[in-house]
């Protein structure tokens, strides 16, 4: 599924057909209030010590989107987050000491443990929007048959990926320290709530 997904994306992006209008984006694009949870580090997983992992619970409307994995690129593109790709959430516990990321679900349900194994389990839905701020542990527990899930960062960081092994813990740590802060919220833009939850 994943595969054919992206040659959707190469489509869209390659021709213009399929892919929605900034402006439409806008249009789906609700206010939720902003869920901040905050994940110590646990020998294994640094987490993120300064910033805490954000949620915000169907953010945007997909009920009418011909391809909600677009809806979701358009949006963080025009807010600054790049790289995007479409896939699932890996089922072993990682994090990314060189970047921040946000996920957006774009179709059907996941558990996701976030924060490493003495994390939170949060119940992701279509529409609903994680952002990760740089050493946040993450893991895929179940998830629905059509999970699609919409990834995304800002352009100053460095994608690497961790598993929690002694090794890369002190490196981990001095690299997520360093990671700057984005410059927009991948929602809501210039003047979104992680800004200000991220100052």
């Amino acid at each position: 599924m994943h595969v054919l997904e992206n040659l959707k994306k190469t489509f869209e992006q390659a021709t213009g057909i399929g892919k929605p209008s900034a402006e439409s984006v806008r249009g789906c694009v609700r206010s939720r209030k902003a869920h901040a949870l905050m994940f110590e580090e646990d020998g294994v997983i640094p987490n993120n010590a300064k910033l805490p992992f954000v949620m915000y619970h169907s953010p945007v409307r997909l009920t009418h989107a011909p391809d909600p994995a677009a809806v979701f690129e358009e949006l963080f593109q025009s807010n600054g987050w790049v790289d995007s790709w479409r896939d699932g959430i890996y089922d072993y516990l990682h994090y990314h000491s060189g970047t921040h990321e946000v996920l957006g679900i774009a179709r059907g349900q996941a558990r996701v443990r976030f924060g490493g194994s003495q994390g939170k389990l949060i119940d992701l839905r279509a529409g609903d929007v994680a952002i990760l701020p740089a050493g946040t542990g993450h893991q895929r527990l179940r998830a629905s048959r059509d999970l699609l899930v919409v990834g995304a960062y800002p352009p100053t960081g460095k994608y690497d990926e961790c598993k929690g092994s002694s090794e890369e813990h002190a490196r981990a740590m001095r690299s997520i320290a360093a990671v700057r802060l984005p410059a927009r919220d991948p929602v809501y833009g210039a003047n979104g709530p992680l800004l200000d939850l991220w100052q």
